[in-house]
């Protein structure tokens, strides 16, 4: 005899079925909104979604309805590129990337060759994640291939939508760091056999960046991408001016950084190109028309004085871009922290960030760029049950702000500009409560 796990949470809803552009006032149909809404939760999906005055007739007798009026229930955050080997070096004072990279990043990761570390990281990586509403990431691990079991074995324990990958470095890094060619593919295509597609996991090639990776490495990554198209990959992109330089001095054939990826097979539409600052408009339509993301780490852009993203020049383009923590080049895990570092770059260059586009861009639109629109990103019927509760008066001066805010938008804009972990009352993901604030 089978049991059903079902209940409903009740509370102002705010989903996105489309884009709702970057005017003041979302698209028409873009926005899917209930002031006093209710999702149904069965067995780890949302079984209906509506009005608490149209669903309540509809209830079974008994179920229980967990009442959170007052808060604003959304679609659970998704991250496109995060680092959990780096949670421990978050905030480490004063370097540019491959500074950073030599001082504090490569020296971290070495520690993941211990499984025992890489597995009480991944639970504290993942409290994390859920204490500030994010339930999906895509996620560097390191070169270890402990890293990577030890992370996808934590999230699948946990019920959790979660991309991840071993870092392949096969020069320019620690020996400890380094793998070859052959065994680089051969773990990764162990990896695969035993992560790939079981529960809510999906497996991310990963090569850390062109210049970590011989040209023979990045080819026999591009042939794991060809024959499996349920794949995704993760690289970084253009992110610093001293690294162009360095990609230059590598790659002398290639007329650009850019063209490095594109020549190995490595552009297509599951594939997250992280940071993509320093890049002309004809690299930007060559992403795009492949379907390509670029992973926008607005927080980690300025802490490390990479340059200010050009959103509105992607948009231009029709390419996708995602929105991402990178963590710890980044500063906070946060998505509220993600999309207010956003807004501020976006202001530096004149293209402020509506709230509409930042709430769209953390669920809706990270979930189409990464090909995870068909299960999450939306409040629906069907989709799995990952959300976030989001409390609007978490704080004393948050409460002083939104009780004075005249609609949705405003409410929105506030939670994005002051909203941090206080504001996340709960986080669900696969139907299952992850985390309650205290």
């Amino acid at each position: 005899m089978t049991t059903t796990d079902s209940r409903v949470l009740r509370a102002e809803l705010l989903s996105f079925d489309a884009d709702p552009g970057d005017d003041d006032t979302p698209a028409p149909g873009s926005v899917r909104h209930h002031p006093d809404g209710a999702v149904w939760i069965e067995n780890g999906r949302l079984r209906a979604v509506d009005d608490y005055a149209t669903l309540a007739p509809l209830l079974p007798p008994g179920i229980e309805v967990v009442d959170h009026r007052g808060k604003l229930i959304t679609p659970g955050f998704i991250d496109s590129h995060v680092h959990y080997v780096q949670l421990e070096i978050i905030a480490s004072y004063g370097r540019q990337l491959l500074d950073w990279l030599n001082d504090y990043t490569f020296p971290e990761e070495l520690r993941f060759a211990d499984p025992d570390h890489a597995a009480a990281l991944s639970e504290a990586f993942l409290d994390e994640l859920l204490r500030v509403g994010t339930t999906t990431a895509q996620v560097f691990c390191s070169s270890h291939p402990a890293s990577v079991d030890a992370f996808l074995a934590a999230s699948h324990r946990r019920g959790l939508c979660m991309l991840a990958g071993k870092v392949l470095m096969d020069r320019n890094a620690p020996e400890g760091l380094t793998d070859d060619v052959v065994g680089g593919i051969r773990d990764s295509e162990r990896l695969i056999g035993d992560w790939h597609g079981k529960g809510r996991l999906g497996y991310s090639l990963t090569p850390r960046f062109a210049p970590t990776s011989s040209r023979a490495q990045l080819d026999a990554t591009g042939a794991l991408l060809r024959n499996d198209e349920s794949l995704w990959l993760q690289t970084h992109l253009a992110e610093n001016t001293g690294e162009l330089d360095w990609v230059a001095e590598l790659f002398p054939g290639s007329r650009d950084y850019l063209e490095v990826y594109e020549t190995s097979g490595l552009v297509g539409p599951r594939s997250t190109f992280a940071h993509g600052i320093h890049l002309d408009q004809a690299m930007r339509g060559r992403l795009a028309e492949c379907g390509a993301n670029l992973a926008f780490c607005p927080s980690s852009n300025l802490f490390l004085g990479s340059g200010l993203f050009d959103r509105q020049a992607a948009r231009e383009m029709a390419l996708n871009v995602t929105y991402a923590s990178d963590v710890g080049g980044g500063t906070d895990l946060s998505g509220l922290a993600t999309l207010k570092a956003a807004y501020q770059v976006g202001q530096l260059r004149g293209q402020p960030l509506t709230a509409w586009q930042g709430f769209y861009g953390l669920t809706l639109g990270n979930a189409r760029a990464l090909s995870l629109d068909q299960r999450i990103g939306r409040l629906a019927p069907g989709m799995d049950a990952d959300l976030v509760v989001l409390d609007p008066a978490a704080t004393p001066l948050l409460a002083r702000r939104t009780a004075r805010c005249r609609s949705l938008a405003e409410t929105l804009f506030a939670l994005m500009m002051m909203g941090d972990d206080r504001c996340v009352a709960e986080t669900w993901a696969g139907g299952r409560l992850q985390h309650r604030r205290p």
